[in-house]
């Protein structure tokens, strides 16, 4: 059978299973609706259990995931999200553009997120509030200081706003590194830059079409072996940031450049 055959029906079954996967999880909230913050980001544990399941993701860790504070990662796309809620259960911080979207916005306010409203007056206080709550549920809070997504050859100056509020929680931050790779069994050209990461221009349904048909893909996660101790306190919010992605990068593969880009891909 021709690889190009076996590719497509591959992608059809894995599709077949995430829908599955997706519509369950989706169910379950619908019916169960958990009102604590615990209760929600055990649900978003499962859920993203099975959904690396269905992907067909090979994942690690090398390290322990915080048991609570801030961690915060590189970030290549919205499989990161299920490969660090696979690992533990935790919650995220995100941009409240996704609570409008259908279903998933649902589902991700269902699930404990805090959202973060740019450019309203009182987002900073509110953000801080929502991880003071999940702080004191005993959980982690999770997000990306690049505030968008890269093909993982690079890591982007960090933003220093989440970061600071974070830290004003007075929990401590610790730093991640997610590394994905390819194996043997794949269409010649493919790549984790092209198809594993989520980036650029590239729109959700063509990406999702072309990862289902990878296989082998490897994501492995590193943790820091412990909070990252920083020389600045909030009030220098550059040089926390500058910290925070220097302890990010100790983690890091070689080949990753240590400057951040002068110009960022959104």
């Amino acid at each position: 059978m021709e690889v190009g055959l076996v590719i497509f029906f591959r992608s059809v079954w894995r599709i077949v299973l995430v829908v599955w996967t997706f519509a369950m999880g989706f169910l379950e909230l619908l019916i169960t609706r958990p009102a604590t913050r615990e209760l929600r980001a055990d649900w978003l544990h499962r859920f993203c259990k099975g959904m690396v399941k269905r992907f067909g993701i090979d994942l690690s860790a090398v390290g322990n995931f915080p048991e609570r504070g801030a961690l915060i990662t590189n970030h290549q796309g919205y499989i990161d999200i299920l490969v660090l809620a696979a690992l533990h259960p935790c919650v995220f911080v995100s941009k409240a553009e996704i609570e409008k979207w259908p279903v998933v916005g649902w589902m991700t306010t269902m699930a404990g997120t805090v959202y973060v409203h740019r450019g309203r007056g009182g987002s900073a206080d509110r953000a801080r509030a929502g991880m003071q709550e999940v702080a004191d549920a005993g959980l982690t809070v999770v997000f990306f200081p690049e505030g968008t997504t890269t093909n993982g050859e690079q890591v982007l100056k960090f933003h220093s706003g989440i970061l600071a509020q974070a830290m004003l929680v007075d929990e401590p931050v610790t730093a991640g590194y997610i590394q994905y790779s390819l194996g043997e069994g794949n269409a010649p050209g493919a790549s984790v830059a092209d198809d594993v990461a989520f980036w650029g221009d590239q729109t959700m349904w063509p990406h999702m079409w072309r990862f289902v048909g990878l296989r082998n893909v490897r994501a492995k996660v590193r943790f820091a072996d412990g909070p990252i101790a920083f020389s600045s306190d909030v009030m220098h919010r550059k040089q926390v940031a500058v910290e925070a992605r220097e302890a990010l990068l100790e983690l890091a593969p070689e080949g990753i450049p240590a400057e951040a880009p002068v110009s960022e891909t959104v």
